[in-house]
């Protein structure tokens, strides 16, 4: 994969240039939790970013662990999963569950006082 940083001078290619400006990705947003996992080899056309990912995610792994993997602002690799999902390149399975009780937040936040 390019090297995305010069140590001197910064980044080489700003986000918005590999996402063609976009800041959201078509459909449902991704979580930072959900997992992805590569079901399709790259199509023609597609960039190099996109084909990182592919190689990233054949095995599932966290879209958070999967911007970090790739050194990427994790909007970025929102919008660039979004269009792999898009072509049927890869599966997102929330792990999102129901929202915990108010009751259960207030315990977590006096726990972490208590510290």
């Amino acid at each position: 994969m390019t090297e995305w940083m010069d140590e001197e001078a910064g980044p080489i290619v700003r986000p918005y240039a590999l996402t063609k400006g976009r800041t959201r990705a078509a459909g449902e947003t991704l979580d930072l939790v959900a997992m992805v996992r590569a079901t399709g080899e790259p199509a023609s056309g597609v960039g190099p970013e996109h084909e990182a990912i592919l190689r990233a995610s054949r095995s599932p792994i966290s879209v958070a662990d999967l911007a970090v993997e790739l050194d990427l602002p994790v909007g970025v690799v929102r919008v660039l999963l979004g269009d792999l999902r898009d072509h049927g390149l890869l599966t997102v399975t929330s792990q999102v569950g129901p929202r915990s009780s108010e009751r259960i937040l207030k315990e977590v936040i006096n726990g972490l006082r208590a510290l």
